[in-house]
């Protein structure tokens, strides 16, 4: 197979972990016998020092005549002063908005050798495994904005077709694994999210009876994620809540810097990119973890070109890894840890 793959480095550690990405990624096409074409772009906060925008027209031309695009994190204090009037984050949002990516993927498993990684205790985390649908295109971060010496506004507003379709792509999800569904919302005080709880309850029911469907209002959620993680299977949520709670979700697993992500829409191209930020006070250092980003890369295998083998070679070279004793600094505990490249390196050789 031949593919074409654009690359968003972005800012702070991202440049360095999407470099370890696409290195597996290399060493993915060298063993199965693809051609990988990699398009290196500026995005983000470097787009804005070096063009004046932080998605420039050739960046968005690239990411949509490509395959898929692996983007490694955006942003940092240079470019978020409260008078700024270019943001990094704006691109991000324009990005998603122009390739259509309106659910986003989020699985957090926990591994086995880092049950002790995490601030919970090993038997409140262990088994862990479940996948976060954020819808992604709309809620409040996309809303009307109004901004006064004084006053502020966000407009937080969903149709019910935008809730539809994100729960088709949770339903069918959920159909493939455990067959059970819990929907995040606050019906007891939102209409948005009264009108989510009734689209989400109308779409299950018809298109799959079989998977059990739980409601829960999303500050009891951020409560039994830390009580009962493991009882999660398949979770959609609107866009703000799902920002909040995957990153809280992601400590389950013991870092931020181990959980992936994948922004899909109607079509095969999809954004993928690890959830942490950019990490600025650790840029430049080699430290950063590259492991969200590398299993970032095999969700890209997996949904955009439909290569589930090369996915599972990923997955389980990452996971050997783990087992044998890989750790950044984000998990090493008291060992010794390894470097952004270093880790990087454990992975591709252990690629069969």
């Amino acid at each position: 197979m031949k593919a074409n793959i654009t690359v968003l480095g972005g800012d702070g550690i991202g440049p360095e972990v999407t470099r370890e990405g696409v290195r597996v990624l290399q060493r993915v096409a060298q063993i199965h016998g693809h051609q990988f074409v990699f398009d290196e772009r500026d995005f983000g906060g470097i787009a804005i020092d070096r063009h004046g925008d932080p998605l420039p027209e050739d960046t968005l031309a690239s990411c949509k005549s490509s395959d898929a695009i692996l983007l490694g994190a955006i942003g940092g204090p240079k470019w978020s002063a409260p008078d700024a009037k270019l943001r990094p984050e704006a691109g991000l949002l324009r990005l998603r908005k122009e390739l259509g990516v309106y659910a986003n993927l989020r699985p957090v498993a926990v591994h086995p050798a880092l049950e002790n990684a995490t601030t919970l205790k090993p038997e409140v985390v262990r088994g862990v495994d479940l996948v976060f649908v954020r819808e992604l295109t709309g809620g409040i971060y996309f809303g009307a904005k109004t901004r006064s010496a004084t006053d502020a506004s966000d407009l937080c507003s969903y149709s019910a077709a935008e809730i539809e379709r994100v729960t088709r792509v949770a339903g069918a999800l959920a159909l493939a694994r455990r067959r059970k569904l819990t929907s995040i919302d606050k019906s007891n005080v939102l209409d948005t999210s009264r009108l989510w709880r009734e689209v989400v309850t109308r779409v299950m029911k018809a298109e799959f009876p079989d998977v059990a469907v739980e409601h829960i209002l999303v500050d009891a959620a951020a409560m039994h994620l830390i009580r009962r993680p493991s009882d999660f299977d398949v979770i959609v949520t609107e866009n703000m809540f799902g920002d909040i709670l995957t990153d809280e979700a992601s400590m389950l697993a013991g870092s931020l810097g181990l959980s992936p992500s994948a922004s899909l829409g109607d079509g095969r191209r999809g954004l993928y990119e690890p959830i942490h930020g950019s990490a600025p006070d650790i840029a430049g250092r080699g430290i950063a973890n590259p492991v969200g980003t590398i299993l970032s890369a095999a969700l890209l295998l997996r949904h955009s070109l439909g290569l589930e083998d090369e996915a599972r070679c990923i997955e389980t070279a990452v996971a050997r890894a783990l087992d044998t004793g890989l750790r950044t600094a984000d998990i090493a505990g008291g060992s010794t840890p390894s470097s952004t490249a270093a880790a990087g390196t454990a992975i591709v050789e252990l690629l069969r």
